[in-house]
């Protein structure tokens, strides 16, 4: 028979691995079942249609108690490779599993959780859900073949093709970022403009001025008309990161950007419409923010039209080969050169790894490979500060010359060390040196360390 004539290779297909006999179908999870056994709606009885379910008093919840003593999002409750996790979303009166008050704890069939007055009992149901999978293991520098990334980008590829708001949730360093590039890359806006505005990188006064503007004189220091990131945008697309440091004041004024596609210099009366598109990120979960009253729950619901919630490394290891892949093929390896450094050695150590700090902890490590062309151990990433002897001591400047010198040196290596583990996202670094953001902010300043 003649050869059939042959087709270009889509770059973004894979030929995705067959099923292992008598393993479950990739894209199934197993059902599970709430039922309320006491409180004001006993007997009400709901079952999972996805991956996660929430449960709380607020109607957007999937399972809705309706009393007082259950906080608005109480908790939530995700399928994972083990079994079922639920997680306390910062509720008021806690999540108590058979007697236990937990944060985070692996259900069991027939466990009873106490939320508040209302005592419900888990159970697994003996049918399973389908989650939507998408046939590319590709989107955008996004790189991925296990079922929960290829979920997530059936979730963001669905989105694309919209004018909807997405809130991209999910741990630092899981690509949320990259995620939002390439949702604008993606969408009909791809020719407009893309703006960034990292929501950690400023005292509020500036942030606000970032955002939406301001006139000439509206403020000391005003001294030029300027206009904010949602007008310059026009068109295109703003991508707010790290969305959940928003300051209070400044949240009412993104609500009505969300609402009413309206914006108002600082120091202007007039309102002015902008055509936009909002992508959101933060490595918060904004319903605990709700919980506390730090979040407003209105704004939150404008942001999460799309919700979508990006993997962490230890939720998809099938990945990581792929993913070192494409970080070292980002970083400029040559295909040889990235065989030769990807050793079962080394992929070994890569899977037992834990990496809190997702693909961007694996791509700072994996560039530091390249750089030393070897391997160096994992723990190194530990976050310890570089070796380093100080500044030769000179007896000759006064001592507290002398200390003041050592001083700085130690912060400009503590800073810069803090930022690089913390992908520059102030709000975290801060949280992490125990120190307040501004003063961070001012530290950074202080030693050119600002990006």
């Amino acid at each position: 028979m003649p050869d059939r004539p042959s087709t270009p290779e889509d770059p973004t297909r894979k030929t995705l691995p067959h099923a292992t006999p008598g393993a479950p179908e990739p894209g199934r999870i197993r059902r599970f079942r709430l039922t309320v056994m006491e409180g004001a709606q006993a007997g009400v009885t709901w079952e999972s249609s996805a991956d996660r379910g929430s449960v709380g008093s607020h109607p957007s919840n999937d399972l809705v108690l309706e009393e007082p003593t259950v906080s608005g999002f109480h908790c939530e409750l995700q399928v994972g490779s083990e079994g079922v996790t639920l997680r306390d979303l910062g509720s008021l009166n806690g999540a108590v599993v058979d007697g236990v008050r937990v944060k985070e704890a692996l259900l069991r069939g027939g466990s009873l959780l106490r939320l508040g007055a209302t005592v419900l009992r888990f159970d697994f149901s003996p049918e399973s859900n389908r989650l939507p999978l998408s046939e590319k293991t590709r989107f955008g520098s996004l790189a991925g073949t296990s079922a929960a990334m290829r979920t997530t980008f059936a979730l963001l590829e669905r989105a694309s093709t919209s004018d909807a708001t997405v809130l991209l949730e999910g741990e630092t360093g899981t690509g949320k970022s990259q995620a939002a590039q390439a949702l604008h890359e993606a969408s009909p806006r791809k020719d407009q403009p893309f703006l960034v505005v990292d929501c950690t990188a400023l005292p509020a006064p500036l942030l606000e001025s970032e955002l939406f503007g301001h006139e000439k004189g509206s403020f000391t220091g005003a001294t030029n008309r300027r206009i904010g990131a949602f007008e310059e945008a026009q068109g295109g697309t703003v991508f707010l990161d790290e969305v959940g440091e928003l300051p209070a004041e400044l949240q009412p004024k993104l609500l009505r950007v969300l609402e009413a596609r309206q914006v108002r210099r600082v120091g202007s009366n007039i309102w002015r419409p902008v055509d936009v598109r909002i992508i959101a990120a933060t490595h918060r979960d904004l319903r605990r923010l709700v919980n506390t009253g730090a979040f407003r729950t209105d704004l939150f619901f404008r942001l999460a039209v799309v919700r979508v919630v990006m993997p962490s490394l230890r939720q998809r290891p099938e990945d990581l080969r792929e993913v070192a892949l494409a970080v070292l093929a980002s970083l400029g390896a040559s295909e040889e050169r990235r065989e030769a450094l990807l050793t079962s050695e080394l992929l070994t150590r890569l899977q037992q790894w834990a990496w809190p700090g997702n693909v961007r902890e694996m791509r700072n490590y994996l560039e530091r490979c390249l750089v030393f062309d070897e391997a160096p151990p994992l723990s190194d990433e530990a976050g310890w500060l570089p070796a380093s002897d100080g500044p030769a001591v000179d007896v000759n400047v006064p001592f507290t010359e002398a200390r003041r010198q050592a001083l700085d040196d130690f912060e400009r290596r503590y800073l810069s060390t803090l930022l690089e583990r913390h992908g520059s996202h102030l709000s975290q670094a801060a949280a992490a040196a125990g120190i307040d953001r501004v003063y961070l902010y001012r530290l950074l300043r202080r030693h050119g360390l600002k990006r």
